[in-house]
């Protein structure tokens, strides 16, 4: 066993070490407050260790700073009524248990003896005080500080760079149990020796108090932390922050599945807080969110005001059937099995030799996506049991595992080998042709499938199309059959008339199937459908800024016409400006985006300007595709903002769809604004 050197010993080498490295960052030779080391030094033996009770399982709680950031309604009240609902709405029962503050709880400036000082407006009973209202709960308690000289925040909050051991002894006196240690601020110093540190310095303060905290390392993945963090936290972020929008939460998603190696009881890759109630997201793509961080294994930490969240957040983040995906102490991060075309699916091994399946549909239009027992690594069975986790319904499966998948939704299920599978009903996939499009006044014409993908028969099928009221949908072949053996399918025409007055834009269909299992039981499947009504574009040359998309998703903020993107709002966009030169007309938008405009195959050529818009200054980094129905038709390289507009141009003869797409570059999202310039369709 190896003798540790005494805490004053450690001190003096730290703190020798910080004034060099403080000394070569510019910032000349540091303070020593309380005994504590200025700055970052090598790690001390013992700091090797990590707690290995910690986070055995991804953390699960609250942070403030996606509904608050530092407002003045982050306060005690606030944290104090975040803990009580997780009580009161069984959040706590659920498996929630840390209470986080994030930015802003202190004062800009030290104590004379360098001690943190709370804010007394916000926390008038100080940090601590807190800390026990939050421990008489039940619960944990969590705060926040950076690995630099001060936070993030504009205001210049202190951060730990220089006061690791002082500021981690006094968060374990207060009673904190999880620290989120920012990456703001940090002078250039390197980014292990700043986060191995902390570490030391929370070991130390567990050392003399007995109270080990929970190292929540917010490096941005900067410098891949899931390579090296493993004996420094429990936890690292993988990406930049994630905000409430389908695009960021989406670019994140991708980012942090293909770390699913470096994931497991005790550390894990942590994509950032959820978003779930804070409004940005629709219901389905809220439920994506969480489905998808679960089977990633990701901490789930809610980001929304719980005191304001509706109750359809709470039936989201109380859901413990995902909840138990994502908390299975087997520890395995879900992989990805394939994503072409925008239909993702995901597995996750669980403990008890189960699979999570997720089919995640990334497209704006409902999507068949499936894949197989065995593509999941299940073993050969004769049938196995389909459990779906939002429906919470069971089934029986020959081994297929497919759903119709709304637009931006995913379909969750828990896939296992099972004896009695027998006795459950067999699985029907109910599933119609995708992307049916027609003018007013004309009648458009799709395909229905009701397959049996169970083992036993479906007894009694019959299938129903309903579409707007006053539209006329006709069944063209048989809609109903006495029997489905596994395997087979009822497959229907159906004939949809537009009324001739319908203006443009997307309306649902349902597609409806009922059947009987062999039990006797009686079962509904259904799954939702659109039919487009479109507008044939005129003849000539036409801006499409000036003609109406038929989907359009982008990862910040809306679509914009004749501007900038701007910001998150509709219409705080600016002159669309590349390179200082000005367009009038044309799209802003923000990677990842995709928006799609009917051509009816009536058009031969898209033009445009493309690149980075002048109002995010220096940053930003992109690529423009024009895709033509299924077919890439032209696409440029990554263009920064430091070039000016490149042309791009692409013959679309015959497609009825043209898609301009806008990817991030390669190197993420952020400042990611791009301008279709002088955008134009000719037919």
């Amino acid at each position: 066993m190896r003798h540790l050197p005494t805490r004053t010993t450690r001190h003096r080498v730290v703190g020798a070490l910080a004034a060099a490295l403080l000394s070569a960052a510019g910032l000349g030779t540091p303070a020593i407050a309380s005994g504590a080391p200025a700055a970052p030094a090598e790690p001390a033996p013992a700091g090797a260790q990590l707690d290995e009770g910690l986070a055995l399982t991804p953390p699960m709680g609250f942070n403030n700073w996606n509904t608050t950031h530092c407002r003045a309604e982050f306060n005690e009240a606030m944290v104090k009524g975040i803990a009580d609902i997780f009580v009161e709405k069984g959040l706590k029962e659920a498996g929630y248990e840390y209470v986080n503050l994030d930015d802003c709880w202190a004062l800009p400036q030290r104590d004379a003896n360098g001690k943190l000082v709370p804010d007394p407006v916000r926390f008038p009973g100080g940090i601590k005080a807190v800390a026990d209202y939050v421990h008489a709960k039940g619960l944990k308690f969590g705060i926040y500080t950076s690995a630099g000289t001060k936070t993030c925040n504009t205001a210049g909050f202190p951060g730990g760079l220089g006061h690791e051991y002082s500021d981690a002894q006094q968060f374990a006196d207060w009673g904190v149990d999880y620290l989120k240690y920012d990456n703001c601020n940090n002078q250039g110093v390197d980014a292990k020796l700043r986060y191995t540190t902390m570490r030391d310095a929370l070991k130390a303060a567990a050392e003399t108090t007995g109270r080990p905290i929970v190292y929540s390392i917010c490096e941005w993945g900067q410098n891949k932390p899931w390579e090296w963090a493993a004996d420094v936290g429990q936890l690292w972020r993988t990406t930049g922050d994630i905000s409430d929008n389908w695009g960021s939460m989406l670019s994140i998603m991708k980012k942090n599945l293909p770390l699913a190696q470096y994931a497991g009881p005790g550390h894990w890759n942590d994509p950032d807080m959820l978003e779930v109630g804070n409004g940005g997201m629709t219901d389905t793509e809220y439920r994506s969110h969480f489905s998808m961080w679960s089977i990633m294994a990701a901490p789930l930490l809610i980001g929304s005001d719980l005191r304001k969240a509706p109750s359809s957040a709470f039936e989201i983040l109380g859901n413990r059937e995902v909840i138990a995906v994502d908390q299975d102490p087997l520890g395995k991060q879900g992989t990805m099995i394939s994503s072409e075309g925008g239909r993702w699916v995901v597995a996750k091994e669980m403990q008890d030799g189960s699979r999570a399946v997720a089919l995640f549909n990334e497209s704006g239009s409902p999507k068949r996506i499936a894949t197989t027992a065995k593509a999941v690594g299940l073993p050969d069975a004769p049938g196995y049991r389909l459990r779906d986790l939002w429906r919470h319904t069971d089934a029986n499966t020959a081994g297929t595992i497919s759903a119709t998948v709304p637009a931006h939704g995913t379909v969750l299920v828990r896939v296992s080998t099972d004896r009695k599978w027998a006795l459950l009903p067999p699985a029907v996939e109910v599933s119609a042709d995708e992307g049916l499009m027609a003018e007013a006044g004309q009648t458009g014409k799709l395909t229905s499938t009701v397959t049996d993908l169970g083992r036993t028969p479906a007894l009694a099928v019959s299938v129903a199309l309903t579409g707007p009221e006053g539209w006329r949908v006709k069944a063209t072949s048989k809609a109903a059959t006495a029997v489905l053996t596994s395997g087979r399918k009822l497959t229907t025409g159906w004939e949809i008339a537009v009324p001739p007055g319908a203006a443009p834009g997307s309306y649902a269909l349902t597609l409806t199937a009922k059947y009987r299992s062999p039990t006797g039981q009686r079962l509904t499947a259904a799954v939702p459908g659109s039919v487009h009504v479109v507008v044939a574009p005129p003849a000539g040359q036409s801006y499409l800024s000036d003609l109406g998309a038929l989907s359009a998703a982008n990862g910040w903020g809306p679509v914009e016409k004749d501007t900038s993107n701007g910001e998150s709002k509709a219409g705080d966009g600016r002159p669309i400006t590349i390179g200082g030169q000005v367009f009038a007309k044309g799209l802003g938008v923000h990677a990842a985006s995709a928006v799609e405009y009917y051509a009816g195959g009536r058009c031969t050529t898209v033009s445009a300007q493309v690149g980075v818009d002048d109002e995010k200054g220096t940053r930003g980094t992109v690529a423009f595709e024009i895709w033509a129905d299924g077919t890439k038709a032209a696409s440029t390289g990554a263009l920064t903002n430091a070039m000016p507009a490149q042309p791009i141009s692409a013959d679309v003869s015959g497609a009825k769809v043209v898609r301009l797409v806008v990817t991030d570059g390669g190197d993420g999202i952020d400042s990611d604004h791009a301008d279709w310039a002088d955008l134009r369709i000719g037919c």
